[in-house]
């Protein structure tokens, strides 16, 4: 596809996308929190699953982040680490702990040398602290749950029975202390930030979308909010000189009452006036950046993952994938104008391929976004904000196909990588 094509497949369905020639705003830097960003690019976090036994980066998870680093980015959002043991979806995925700290801090300093070396720039980094919630699954092929409400749609989803136990909120005071201890680890491995996971349906998204859940984790907006403001709060309090920040999913596209962000009537529309209300209280209590998504991988993936090819497994969704790229782009951009001095991040757009350069472009040229994210795309094509900011374009043999390949890796509980362009490390599965 070129761009012309693509403005009239745009046309056809009555979608529109920014777009921008000059792409030098790409590469202009970013400070807030007392870092400077030095261009618009983050690699956004996704999981290895290849860790050793007490969730300490291994041999793959340096190569990847030096791979990460080397590829010019300037801001690297590490992928998702648990909190605690039991909090993992995958028994390889990273877990920060007094046994695997040494191994992150040698993985960061490594990490930045690289950067150093190769693009002459200091990286501003986020470590993503996560518990996996219904998607725990910290043996191998043995799920274990854990769930802050019911759903008629998630249950039957996953075969939840109707009597399967909630957290408490004694567990969830108690959870706190987990996500404080590992950010105190984390400063002392030397991280910029901390991202308190809430999106993509893990736990502490799932309790924003609390409505039907009693107690004070629960119900009400200030109470669905709660965890989240309350931890942030907390690390910000106990943990000096690191900022705080969230990957937020601000639109479940679940049915209400079962998701946060959803229309009442209308589970195929948004309502971020919550979202919102939530962003600018989160801003008061001084978190300096948000990294919005939306929708549920393990649900609905055509929301945060439009694909050319459904991930083995999932229900394949009949939509064209132009119209989730506009969906991802168009809610980040409601919600970065309703809040323009509160830097948010925008993603979505890997189904593009090499047509992504203008977008990610006209995204910041638009104040669509503050920066510009890539998932899928920095496991295929690490070296894509290099070729971007330095030739321009981005190279048609190494794009991101949106083939679901990394993800299947991920359900195989596999270490996972890009089996398309990166197939001396990682076979089809």
């Amino acid at each position: 596809m070129t761009y012309p094509e693509l403005q009239s497949e745009l046309r056809h369905f009555g979608l529109e996308l920014p777009m921008a020639d000059d792409l030098s705003v790409l590469a202009a830097a970013l400070t807030f929190a007392g870092r400077t960003v030095p261009n618009r690019f983050v690699v956004q976090p996704m999981e290895g699953f290849d860790s050793g036994p007490d969730g300490e980066p291994l041999e793959l998870g340096f190569r990847r982040y030096e791979r990460f680093a080397a590829g010019g980015a300037g801001l690297i959002w590490f992928e998702a680490t648990a909190v605690r043991c039991d909090a993992r979806s995958n028994e390889q995925q990273f877990w920060l702990n007094e046994n695997s700290a040494g191994k992150f801090a040698e993985l960061l300093e490594n990490t930045r040398r690289i950067a150093r070396k190769e693009n002459g720039h200091e990286i501003v980094t986020v470590i993503q602290l996560t518990h996996s919630g219904r998607y725990s699954k910290p043996v191998r092929g043995s799920r274990k749950p854990v769930i802050a409400q019911h759903s008629s749609v998630l249950d039957a989803a996953h075969n939840i029975p109707a009597d399967y136990p909630l957290i408490t909120d004694d567990e969830l005071d108690r959870l706190q202390d987990d996500y404080a201890a590992a950010a105190k680890l984390a400063a002392r491995c030397g991280f910029d930030g901390i991202d308190v996971k809430s999106c993509h349906g893990y736990l502490l998204n799932e309790i924003l979308g609390a409505h039907t859940r009693s107690g004070k984790y629960g119900g009400s907006f200030e109470n669905r909010t709660r965890f989240l403001r309350e931890t942030i709060q907390r690390i910000g309090s106990e943990v000096p000189g690191i900022f705080v920040t969230s990957r937020l999913s601000v639109y479940d596209a679940v049915k209400y009452p079962w998701g946060f962000g959803t229309d009442k009537e209308d589970y195929k529309k948004h309502n971020l006036t919550e979202p919102k209300r939530l962003a600018l209280m989160l801003q008061k209590i001084g978190v300096p950046l948000l990294n919005v998504t939306i929708g549920n991988p393990y649900f609905n993936p055509h929301y945060n993952r439009p694909y050319a090819k459904a991930a083995k497994g999932t229900i394949h969704y009949d939509e064209h994938p132009l119209l989730g790229v506009v969906r991802f782009v168009d809610t980040v951009r409601e919600m970065q104008q309703s809040q323009p001095d509160l830097p948010m991040i925008g993603a979505g757009t890997a189904w593009l391929r090499h047509l992504v350069p203008k977008v990610a472009a006209g995204i910041i040229q638009s104040n669509s976004a503050a920066l510009f994210g890539q998932g899928r795309c920095s496991f295929a094509y690490p070296n894509a904000p290099k070729d971007i900011l330095t030739r321009g374009a981005m190279d048609e043999k190494q794009v991101c196909l949106a083939c679901s390949g990394c993800t299947n890796f991920m359900r195989a509980e596999q270490p996972a990588g890009c089996s398309i362009r990166d197939r001396a490390f990682y076979r089809a599965v």
